[in-house]
C-alpha cells in the first residue's frame, strides 16, 4: 500500500467512492483530512484568513458537485488542490489586491480634507518654482539646483564652480533674489 498525505491509498480511494454514492460520513472525513491542504493553498493564494476560511468552504462544495467528473479515485487529492487554486485565482482576479489595516492605524494616518488642499496647493507651488527655474539663466540655475536640490555645501559649490565661498554666496543670495522675484514670493 502507498500512503498519501499520511493516509493509506486503499483507504483514500474508498472513501472516495463511498463520497461519490452520496455518503455524508465519507465527504465529512474527506472534509476532515484535507481542509489543512485546502486552507494552506487558499491563504498562500488570497492572503487572508477569512477569505480562506470561505473559499474552503466553497471548494469541497464545488468538488463534492463535481466527483462525477473525477476520472479515477485515486487523483482525488490533485483533483482537490486543482479546484482550489483555480476558484482561488478566479476569486482573487474579481476582488482585486487588498490589504488588511489595523482600524486605529488607520484613524492615525488618514489625512483631512485641509491637509489634503494643502498638499495639493504646496505640489502647484513647487511645479511653478521649477518652471521658473528652468527659465532662469545657466549659472544662477546651476547655483541653485547645487545647494537645494543636489545638496551641495558651499565648500562643495566652491570646488565645483571653481569660485571662492565668498562669490558662491554672493551668486547663491542673487539667485534667490531673482528667483523669489520671477515667482512674486518672499525669501
Amino acid at each position: 500500500m502507498t500512503a498519501i498525505i499520511g493516509y493509506e491509498h486503499d483507504e483514500l480511494e474508498h472513501l472516495v467512492a463511498a463520497a461519490r454514492q452520496g455518503d455524508r460520513g465519507a465527504m465529512d472525513e474527506l472534509c476532515t483530512r484535507f481542509r489543512g491542504m485546502v486552507m494552506s493553498i487558499a491563504i498562500a493564494r488570497l492572503g487572508d484568513w477569512h477569505e480562506a476560511d470561505d473559499l474552503c468552504q466553497d471548494a469541497f462544495i464545488q468538488a463534492f458537485r463535481k466527483l462525477d467528473q473525477l476520472q479515477t479515485n485515486a487523483a482525488f487529492v490533485g483533483w482537490l488542490q486543482t479546484i482550489v487554486a483555480r476558484m482561488a485565482i478566479n476569486r482573487g482576479t474579481r476582488r482585486g489586491r487588498t490589504t488588511n489595516v489595523e482600524q486605529e492605524f488607520l484613524e492615525n494616518t488618514i489625512e483631512d480634507k485641509r491637509a489634503a488642499f494643502d498638499n495639493a496647493v504646496r505640489e502647484e507651488e513647487a511645479a511653478t518654482v521649477m518652471n521658473k527655474l528652468q527659465a532662469m539663466r545657466e549659472l544662477d540655475r546651476d547655483t541653485l539646483v547645487a545647494f537645494y536640490i543636489d545638496g551641495q555645501s558651499l565648500i562643495e559649490m566652491s570646488n565645483r564652480f571653481a569660485a571662492p565661498i565668498g562669490t558662491i554666496k554672493r551668486r547663491l543670495h542673487t539667485a534667490r533674489k531673482r528667483l523669489a522675484q520671477e515667482c512674486k514670493i518672499l525669501i
